[in-house]
């Protein structure tokens, strides 16, 4: 069904020359997929005469649903969304500009920003909104990257050119012709999806016992009562027959032989997916093959991705927004976004360094409890006296006590002299 409101986004009051007003929104389609529609949806968008992306787009959507996928583009996001921006201006962080990027909306264009590698392209449109600033992710069934225009409806052939500068402050980020992360992602969950639809169909049949229900070929009562009272009974399978009747059940050669070929092709089709959005399979599935070694290699894969979508939003923020901030009122000129870089020690490995430091500068308290995760206990401060009044005891005990190597001397000449 279409809809032609205006929908509310990231707190969007009323605007002139919003993108999204001139849209009419269509409910994406959830039908059953197969490999041939998503063959014939890539086709579509990769046609060069008449690129058409929303049927790959609803594909996109329905996918998406899938607990493996959604969890995987969560934690290469993740890796992302948890590390800290901030603007640096000749050498110090410009405190103006970070009230904005500790903001919502700023968090919120980082999660849509990432997003993009999923689906390849994506258009944002920035405006003011009372002190903050705000964006809408236009829809991308209404954009055609080839053409540079933007689709009233989905359908439509033809639309307005938003690269002329007709609709202020917008932004294109990701390449026109890529489908993103998901075209790939897409025919694995499909064939999973539906192995998993003929695994819960073979435990339906197999993992219940059959009823069986015999009864006088003559007597056709007898045969309604039969049937009414075995469907009665439960949803297990169900077979009637007269008396001097036979029926016979092909079993399955091995249960279990099946039922694993079903596990196996679920289990491929998520491997295939981690390959493809982290690198690896380790870092979610340790599976029969986790090592601490193999381990730490895809770990280093995927530190690697994840540095790449870093620089993604870097090169992002830098460039493509420079002028697009200029405009709204953040000065962002002889200055830079950078993300917090903190190097990753192994806690047995601090430990030695920070003791090493500890031997010869202070260090506070709250940074033990902190670094090493220790909860520090609410008598903090009466403990705190009762260590420093006994180490200061030990120090007494040791000046009045005369040095041993003294006093082995002294003995030593005693010994002599009577020798």
């Amino acid at each position: 069904m279409n809809s032609s409101r205006n929908v509310k986004t990231h707190g969007r009051a009323s605007q002139k020359n919003l993108v999204i007003q001139q849209v009419i929104f269509s409910q994406p389609k959830r039908d059953n997929l197969d490999i041939a529609k998503w063959r014939n949806a890539m086709k579509s968008a990769e046609s060069i005469n008449m690129p058409r992306r929303h049927d790959l787009y609803d594909i996109y959507n329905n996918v998406l649903i899938d607990a493996h996928l959604t969890a995987v583009i969560q934690k290469r996001k993740t890796s992302v969304l948890n590390s800290n921006i901030r603007f640096v201006r000749n050498g110090s962080v410009d405190e103006k500009i970070t009230v904005q990027i500790d903001s919502p909306w700023f968090r919120a264009f980082i999660n849509d920003l990432l997003d993009t590698r999923m689906w390849g392209h994506s258009v944002f449109q920035f405006y003011r909104l009372a002190d903050w600033i705000a964006y809408d992710l236009i829809p991308r069934k209404h954009i055609n990257p080839i053409d540079g225009t933007l689709l009233r409806t989905q359908n439509d052939t033809s639309g307005l050119p938003y690269r002329d500068g007709a609709f202020p402050n917008l932004v294109e980020v990701g390449d026109p012709r890529d489908l993103g992360l998901l075209c790939k992602a897409a025919p694995h969950i499909i064939y999973k999806r539906n192995g998993m639809g003929d695994f819960a169909q073979f435990a339906e049949i197999f993992g219940q016992p059959l009823r069986e229900g015999i009864y006088d070929g003559y007597d056709e009562l007898a045969r309604h009562k039969l049937r009414e009272d075995l469907e009665n009974m439960g949803s297990s399978g169900v077979f009637i027959h007269p008396e001097n009747t036979q029926i016979k059940l092909i079993d399955a050669p091995d249960k279990s032989g099946n039922s694993d070929l079903y596990i196996d092709l679920i289990n491929l089709c998520n491997a295939e997916v981690s390959k493809l959005i982290l690198g690896n399979t380790l870092t979610t599935d340790q599976g029969d093959k986790g090592t601490q070694a193999l381990g730490t290699v895809h770990q280093d894969v995927e530190d690697k991705i994840a540095h790449g979508d870093r620089r993604f939003v870097l090169d992002t923020l830098n460039y493509d927004l420079t002028d697009i901030f200029a405009s709204l009122g953040i000065n962002t000129a002889n200055g830079e976004f950078m993300f917090e870089e903190k190097t990753q020690i192994d806690l047995s490995q601090r430990v030695i360094i920070d003791m090493q430091l500890a031997s010869r500068v202070p260090i506070d308290d709250d940074y033990w409890y902190e670094t090493y995760d220790v909860p520090k206990p609410k008598n903090y401060v009466k403990l705190k006296k009762e260590q420093q009044e006994q180490r200061q005891h030990v120090i007494e005990r040791a000046d009045t006590q005369p040095d041993k190597k003294e006093t082995e001397n002294l003995l030593k000449r005693i010994f002599n002299f009577f020798v």
